[in-house]
């Protein structure tokens, strides 16, 4: 599994699509220019404050859909965290 597949930026911008939404939309609800949004776009991480916020606002739990794709990929996940000097990660290190 490819980390990226977990890029809370991109997550919150398919949302807001799927919502129907403009970039306007967050930036006035959350109070904040329309350029900080779109910089969430390019964001792989997130503060967890923000986070909240988005999740709220959007009426979306972004924190699920994390935690749906760690267990999705719990075993590949484990080994790239929690036991790095595995063959497994380094392969996948190099890419």
């Amino acid at each position: 599994m490819d980390l990226k597949t977990i890029h809370l930026g991109t997550m919150v911008k398919r949302e807001l699509k799927a919502q129907g939404r403009t970039v306007v939309w967050p930036a006035r609800t959350i109070n904040m220019e329309r350029s900080s949004v779109y910089k969430i776009f390019e964001r792989n991480t997130l503060d967890v404050g923000l986070l909240i916020r988005i999740s709220l606002v959007m009426d979306h739990d972004f924190f699920q859909d994390v935690s749906n794709k760690i267990q999705e990929n719990y075993d590949e996940i484990y080994e790239m965290f929690l036991n790095p000097n595995k063959t497994v990660y380094q392969k996948k290190k190099r890419r």
